[in-house]
């Protein structure tokens, strides 16, 4: 899962460029590592007009076996230029897995990431393992497995979720004979959230503060539990339940939907004159149904389907800069004979390592059942329960046939170290707020959650709820934990 930016997405956010030497080392702070060599960042990482660099940070790829195989990891830097005001290094993760995050600081900065920050912090941004520039894995998936999206497509009855568990075990195979080294089993949150405390080692850092989104939380908390004593200040945004994305994660996404649909729907209500989707929201939602049966029933000319057009419609969710973008999409669907543009999902298909990270991750993390009918009774149930989404979250995935055994995860102990803040929008279409009081409840006394009442998938910088961000920024500037949880 990811924080979106852009209607295309699938799993993956995207990347930053161009760069410069850092400033030195002020009084008092940490002298760099020698051994890290920067530089500019690729071509194709784009953080201009910002100034940063990157640099490669080996790593084991078997943390039980240090001195064995190493990877590498790219990472950015955006540095501090007040070193009077300077704390330390501000780890960034946009979410995924699988998520490209080199240019995660430089996008935020650009969004309006307050100057405070910026002068309290290195921002740092990473390539998870795998992913973008770091050493590549790859399940060496093409379009000819029809596995489009980390999301599988919605299942209209038992029959579709029996052919989707044809291509979910194709997959799965697919990456088990394409992982000849035997590397994907090392793609876990916890080898993730040790990679981040080899980064802080690898900078010369004491303690380093992070921020995650969306899956990003879910690292964010394997983090700060597994490194208790290296952490400092650590904000979740968007949040999964845990430290990691389960079965019941993914099935929540359709009550994210349900939540948050009704926005889009008042929204494009009131511009009925211009899109003629509906008057009301009600009618807005009876669109929604008619035009996936319809595409159901006989695709799109560009082969846009029902479930294509929910899956969609989900993406388009994640914020109300898209819905103009949605309702045009539609009101072209709702005209017979018209071609809607290509779907977000076409990018997918050609993004074999995005999606591999993510499956390795999820299906390294936990066990996932491995009958199929346990998969056609949930998606019969969620369509009943959230008919909008329901049986495309519960849908079979490739987790059900992995080669791996799942790893031991990471757990949240509530008398821990460490405190965290949480943020967290009302409605959002992947990470409802249910997640955000379910991990809640697992910190104790030690978080403390801020609910934005907004809706979309992002609070901090890219919401739009200035009561959240100043709460944010306090925390991350002045370390002021708000004294009880808060709606803003």
């Amino acid at each position: 899962m990811k924080r979106r930016r852009s209607a295309a997405l699938v799993g993956v956010l995207g990347l930053i460029g161009a760069l410069i030497a850092v400033m030195p080392a002020g009084a008092g702070e940490p002298a760099p590592a020698a051994g890290l060599k920067w530089a500019a960042c690729p071509a194709d990482v784009v953080t201009a007009p910002l100034t940063a660099e990157c640099a490669t940070v080996p790593v084991p790829l078997d943390y039980s076996d240090p001195d064995g195989t190493r990877i590498e990891l790219m990472v950015s830097r955006i540095a501090s230029t007040k070193p009077e005001k300077r704390r330390g290094i501000l780890m960034f993760n946009p979410g995924g897995p699988g998520g490209t995050g080199l240019d995660q600081p430089a996008f935020l900065a650009g969004k309006g990431l307050p100057a405070s920050v910026m002068d309290t912090y290195d921002l740092i941004g990473m390539d998870t393992r795998g992913v973008g520039h770091s050493t590549p894995m790859s399940c060496g998936l093409t379009e000819d497995l029809g596995y489009w999206a980390n999301v599988p497509p919605y299942a209209p009855d038992d029959q579709a979720v029996s052919a989707q568990a044809k291509i979910a075990q194709a997959v799965a195979e697919r990456c088990a004979a394409t992982d000849k080294d035997d590397r994907l089993r090392h793609l876990t949150t916890a080898n993730m959230a040790r990679d981040l405390d080899s980064i802080r080692a690898a900078l010369g850092e004491k303690k380093a503060s992070f921020y995650g989104a969306s899956y990003g939380s879910a690292l964010g908390s394997a983090y700060v539990s597994l490194f208790p004593d290296s952490t400092d200040r650590i904000v979740l945004d968007s949040n999964l339940a845990g430290t990691h994305l389960d079965r019941d994660g993914l099935r929540r996404f359709a009550r994210g939907v349900e939540d948050t649909f009704p926005d889009f729907a008042r929204w494009a209500a009131e511009r009925h004159a211009s899109y003629g989707l509906g008057r009301t929201p009600a009618q807005v939602r009876k669109t929604y149904f008619a035009l996936a049966e319809r595409l159901d029933r006989t695709p799109a000319a560009d082969g846009t389907t029902g479930a294509v057009f929910r899956y969609l419609t989900f993406v388009h969710l994640y914020g109300d800069v898209q819905y103009g973008a949605l309702a045009r999409t539609w009101q072209t669907l709702l005209s017979p004979g018209d071609t809607p543009p290509p779907p977000a999902t076409d990018a997918a298909q050609a993004n074999d390592q995005a999606l591999t990270v993510f499956l390795a991750v999820t299906c390294n993390d936990v066990e996932w059942p491995e009958d199929v009918a346990t998969y056609r009774k949930a998606v019969a149930e969620d369509r009943k329960r959230y008919p909008m989404f329901g049986a495309a979250a519960a849908n079979i995935i490739p987790c059900a046939y992995w080669k791996h055994e799942a790893a031991e995860p990471v757990k949240i102990d509530k008398k821990a170290k460490g405190e965290v803040l949480l943020i967290q929008n009302r409605r959002d279409p992947v990470t409802p707020e249910i997640n955000a009081k379910l991990l809640r409840q697992k910190y104790g006394q030690r978080a403390t959650l801020v609910t934005a009442e907004d809706s979309g998938h992002g609070v901090y910088v890219l919401g739009g709820n200035a009561c959240a961000l100043n709460l944010t920024t306090s925390y991350l500037v002045d370390g002021t934990m708000p004294a009880r949880d808060t709606t803003c």
